[in-house]
C-alpha cells in the first residue's frame, strides 16, 4: 500500500523537487499539495494524509501554528516539519508544537523518504543536529532559555512578521486578530524583550536568528 503524502510550502518549485524525491521512491505518493497554512489545514482534513510534511516558513498561518492547529483537528496525522533553520529553538518549537519529524531542506534529498517512512511506522526523525540540540536542551535544563523563548508562540509569530516589516493590519489579518490584539501582543514583546521599538525587533530577531535576510 502507498503511503500517502500533503506537502505544504509556499514555493512550487520547492513541493515540485519533494514530490520528485517521494514519488521515485515507489511507496508513496503526494495527495495533497498547499502554498500556504491554511490551504495546508484544510487539504490535510479533506485528504487525511498518512504523513503531512510542512514547511516552518509559510504567508499566513506558518508551519509551527499548522502543526500545533493539526494536533487538536487530526491528533492521530503525523507531521513532519520541513526547514532552512536547524537552530536549537526551532527544533524545540517544533517538538513543543506536535511535530514527530524534523529535517531541513539541506537535508531532504538524502532523509524525506527515510523520514516519511518513519513517522508512518509510529516513530520519530530528527536530523543529527535536530537531536543534538534538542538533547543539549534537555540536559542543560531552563538555563539554556534564550529571551526569544520567554515569548508565547503567538508573540514569536507576531515578532517574526514585525521584524519583516509588516504592519499591525497585515499581521491582523494574517492570523484573524484585531489590530488592537496585535498591538497588544507587540507591547508584550517589547516588555519580555527590554526593546523599544520595531527596529530594536528586527535586530533581535536577526541577531537571535528568528528571520534570515
Amino acid at each position: 500500500m502507498m503511503i500517502k503524502v500533503l506537502l505544504a510550502d509556499d514555493h512550487k518549485i520547492v513541493r515540485e523537487g519533494l514530490r520528485r524525491i517521494i514519488e521515485e521512491s515507489g511507496e508513496m505518493e503526494v495527495v495533497a499539495e498547499a502554498a500556504d497554512g491554511n490551504e495546508a489545514i484544510s487539504r490535510a482534513l479533506e485528504t487525511r494524509p498518512d504523513v503531512a510534511v510542512v514547511d516552518i516558513s509559510m504567508p499566513g498561518m506558518d508551519g509551527l501554528e499548522v502543526v500545533s492547529q493539526l494536533k487538536t483537528l487530526a491528533p492521530s496525522m503525523p507531521l513532519l516539519i520541513l526547514t532552512m533553520h536547524d537552530e536549537e529553538q526551532y527544533v524545540v518549537r517544533a517538538v513543543e508544537s506536535g511535530a514527530m519529524g524534523y529535517v531541513t531542506k539541506q537535508s531532504a534529498p538524502e532523509q524525506l523518504v527515510d523520514a516519511v517512512k518513519k513517522l508512518y511506522a509510529g516513530g520519530l526523525y530528527l536530523t543529527e543536529k535536530a537531536s543534538e540540540a534538542l538533547a543539549l536542551r534537555v540536559i542543560r535544563g531552563d538555563k539554556a532559555k534564550s529571551d526569544a523563548e520567554s515569548l508565547s508562540m503567538r508573540e514569536l509569530q507576531v515578532l517574526r512578521k514585525l521584524a519583516l516589516g509588516q504592519t499591525n493590519h497585515e499581521i491582523a489579518d494574517s492570523y484573524h486578530l484585531s489590530v488592537k490584539t496585535v498591538d497588544t501582543y507587540r507591547s508584550r514583546i517589547l516588555k519580555k524583550l527590554n526593546l523599544r521599538n520595531n527596529a530594536e525587533l528586527s535586530r533581535f530577531a536577526m541577531q537571535n536568528k528568528i528571520i534570515q535576510i
